[in-house]
């Protein structure tokens, strides 16, 4: 038995070094907590991440941080803030985080106002002058959306009732805001696994026969399909799923394709889900088998188109070291694929409490080489990535060069200071047999005449 658990280990061991990382069961669909529950999970990983605030402010050589909103135009930072229950700010709602300090230490952080009277401005002042901050942060940052949350009608406000003493000490952190809304608490990953899993679920059930009805599904059908199982396990999502048949003249974009799937078709989906205030993003590639000439496989040159890709997502494992810009390791992938003669595009991005999440990206599809402002941002541990991207193979079979997209979400390891794919990532596609849909189809009527 112990060498039988060894041979085990070493194998598991040996798939893991050279990349053969797809999951070996058939995905489920995983049941999350009740809402309620689920409730008081968020918050437990809100108040973790507020206890964070002091040291985040220290790191930045800030005293204290000063967000005002109101109702329907929120600071893009409050859905990271907010209580598991709250939507919208109510009335204006101005935020002080602090240091815990001086004559605001063991006080509640962040102090918060809730007022539409005008009472707040007069009680602000009098914390500031008593805690006399000498840098407050404020989010006013013009290139980053996490960190320029402050409306201009609130900034002006702000200058009117705090006065020349006040303002003259705030300061634009931009990192401060990316940092706070990256960082994830203990716990999350157990529950985004679950709802990878179950986005892989609706994969492995919509790219089958049990969905399409080949020359009759189209690609618009499916995503719709989709969209509707959501609801049924649920989940949202945080954009429309998009399905597409991949031809030559495909470019990664916004939309999929107004196809009837047809027998030979590479398919792909963009989509993610949402729960628990987290966002996934994954792509995924099905091949709707020839079963009028027998078919029983996708064709060679399609299987080496996606094993290709999933080299260049090996590649961006390799080379994404925390602490690195978004550029600096975009150029080590680019250089490794040239070296290997990979020919194809990296856009990865940060996941979490955005679909598109705070930090630093790897590529845009428009800006292959060098991302201005998000490119130039560090690489931060303790969150999750979606590793986006494409290989351009040429397949004998269909005689032209097709895209392989693929995008799977990883998350940050601590004890290994590395990346790990969440729930594993496709390496063979999703088959899609006619064949089995005559079949399946029978078999659901003998078991309706029986019941009747």
């Amino acid at each position: 038995m112990v060498c039988f658990s060894l041979i085990i280990c070493a194998v598991s061991a040996f798939l893991l070094v050279n990349g053969q990382l797809q999951p070996a069961f058939p995905a489920e669909y995983k049941r999350l907590p009740s809402l309620r529950e689920q409730a008081a999970i968020q918050d437990q990983w809100r108040a973790e991440r507020m206890s964070r605030v002091p040291a985040l402010l220290k790191k930045y050589g800030v005293d204290a941080w000063l967000m005002s909103q109101r109702e329907h135009a929120e600071d893009t930072l409050w859905w990271s803030i907010k209580n598991a229950t709250d939507y919208d700010v109510h009335r204006r709602t101005v935020l002080l985080f602090h240091t815990n300090s001086s004559s605001l230490a063991g006080r509640p952080n962040p102090l918060i106002w809730i007022d539409n009277t005008g009472q707040v401005w007069p009680e602000l002042r009098q914390q500031l002058e008593k805690y006399t901050p000498e840098r407050i942060a404020i989010n006013v940052d013009r290139d980053l959306a996490f960190s320029g949350g402050l409306h201009v009608g609130e900034l002006a406000v702000l200058e009117e009732e705090l006065g020349e003493k006040w303002m003259s000490r705030t300061v634009n952190i931009p990192m401060m805001s990316v940092e706070f809304v990256s960082d994830k608490g203990s716990g999350q990953i157990d529950y985004y696994r679950d709802m990878q899993e179950s986005v892989w679920a609706m994969l492995e059930e919509g790219f089958s026969h049990r969905v399409i009805d080949v020359g009759v599904t189209s690609t618009l059908d499916l995503e719709w399909w989709f969209r509707e199982k959501m609801l049924t396990i649920n989940v949202t999502t945080w954009n429309h799923p998009r399905v597409s048949v991949i031809k030559s003249t495909m470019n990664p974009g916004w939309e999929g394709t107004d196809d009837v799937i047809q027998e030979g078709d590479m398919l792909h989906i963009d989509m993610g889900i949402t729960a628990m205030g987290m966002n996934t993003d994954t792509q995924h590639l099905a091949y709707v088998l020839r079963s009028s000439i027998g078919e029983t496989d996708a064709p060679d040159g399609l299987k080496a188109g996606l094993k290709k890709s999933n080299r260049m997502q090996d590649i961006v494992l390799e080379k994404m070291q925390a602490g690195l810009t978004g550029d600096a390791v975009l150029r080590k992938c680019l250089d490794t694929m040239k070296s290997e003669e990979i020919e194809g595009q990296i856009y990865s991005h940060p996941i979490g409490d955005w679909g598109h999440d705070a930090g630093a990206v790897m590529g845009f599809t428009n800006l292959p080489e060098h991302v201005p402002i998000l490119g130039e941002l560090p690489i931060l541990p303790n969150t999750f990535y979606s590793i986006e991207l494409y290989a351009s193979h040429f397949v004998p079979e269909k005689n032209e060069t097709l895209k392989f997209l693929q995008e799977e979400d990883v998350s940050w390891v601590a004890e290994t200071q590395t990346w790990k794919f969440v729930r594993g990532r496709q390496e063979i596609f999703h088959i899609v047999d006619q064949t089995k849909r005559a079949s399946s189809l029978a078999t659901k009527e003998v078991i309706f005449r029986v019941q009747t």
